[in-house]
């Protein structure tokens, strides 16, 4: 599946509530969904630390047959969520998929406008690591 295609596919998730204390609930659903495939506790270190989110908030990246695999965790359950959705939307993609896409779902979904200005700087600051992972795999 490509980015736009899953972006899509959360985007008619999220539309099919109107309430967003259940739209809340969704992103904690996705929250859930990272306890499936945990991020190991030893990578959860001021390394792999996200700078600019008001919760802690890791992530790590390996590169498999040409795609970029993340994994991250925080230790809001909120924000976990959060990361829940960046991953599933830039996970499994090339290097020069991530860079180039237009993650137009934040602001479809009208997370962006339901955020504080600190988690939506929190937000910012993944999608710019995430990026930053992507664009040095790419210089590989």
């Amino acid at each position: 599946m490509s980015i736009n295609e899953i972006q899509d596919e959360i985007i008619d998730e999220f539309e099919a509530f109107d309430d967003w204390l259940e739209r809340y609930q969704l992103i904690i659903d996705y929250a859930k969904e990272l306890t499936k495939d945990p991020m190991p506790e030893e990578d959860k270190n001021d390394t792999n630390k996200i700078d600019g989110c008001q919760s802690t908030v890791w992530f790590t990246c390996r590169m498999e047959e040409g795609k970029i695999w993340y994994k991250g965790d925080s230790d809001a359950l909120l924000v976990k969520g959060i990361v829940a959705l960046l991953l599933s939307v830039l996970s499994g993609h090339t290097p020069k998929e991530i860079i180039d896409a237009d993650l137009y779902f934040i602001d479809r979904i009208g997370l962006r406008e339901h955020l504080s200005p600190t988690r939506s700087n929190g937000v910012a600051a993944m999608l710019k690591q995430m990026r930053l992972y992507a664009l040095a795999y790419q210089a590989k």
